[in-house]
């Protein structure tokens, strides 16, 4: 009896964590926060550099993670129907550049995997989906608009890959309302 307790009170604490990060987590509707991160040793990426086209921010806890690595994955399958809806894609997590170098060359990934590694999780913390308590960032998702402005939000339990299709369809939303304008 006292294991069913204990799992309850779990799942009712992780509930609540999530449906906390969810109220901190940017809205629709927001001018996306600037960030210089290193994608390489020698190269920083900014969201400046994406003006003008839409952009996938997929932060995710940590390189190598199981479930991390699963949603990596299949992001890098799904990459080019993001092209067709002329959108780019950047993974966002608080690993080092070293870090990340050899988790995009162990998955064969084709997209930039930044790091919010110094100071330690200061995108994540502007995105308001920094977990203080856990050193790492929730699993989330933004799609910003051409002009920097998020026009669909997302936060997944950490143990949970949010697959690609809310964004997916909040690109799609994007395509229509772009074709109706």
């Amino acid at each position: 009896m006292e294991k069913t307790v204990d799992q309850t009170n779990d799942r009712t604490a992780n509930e609540n964590q999530l449906e906390d990060a969810s109220k901190r987590a940017l809205r629709p509707g927001t001018p996306a926060p600037e960030f210089h991160l290193q994608a390489t040793p020698d190269q920083r990426v900014s969201l400046s550099e994406f003006r003008g086209r839409r952009l996938i921010l997929a932060f995710y806890p940590a390189d190598w993670s199981p479930v991390c690595g699963d949603q990596m994955a299949l992001y890098n399958e799904v990459l080019p129907e993001f092209h067709k809806l002329h959108s780019e894609l950047v993974g966002i997590s608080v690993d080092g550049v070293w870090c990340h170098l050899a988790f995009a060359k162990d998955r064969k990934l084709h997209f930039p995997l930044l790091a919010d590694f110094e100071p330690k999780g200061a995108v994540a913390r502007a995105y308001g989906i920094y977990r203080e308590q856990d050193g790492f960032c929730e699993r989330a998702l933004f799609v910003i608009d051409e002009s920097g402005t998020i026009r669909w939000s997302y936060v997944s339990p950490i143990g949970i890959n949010p697959g690609a299709d809310g964004i997916l369809d909040a690109l799609e939303d994007l395509e229509e309302k772009g074709a109706a304008a």
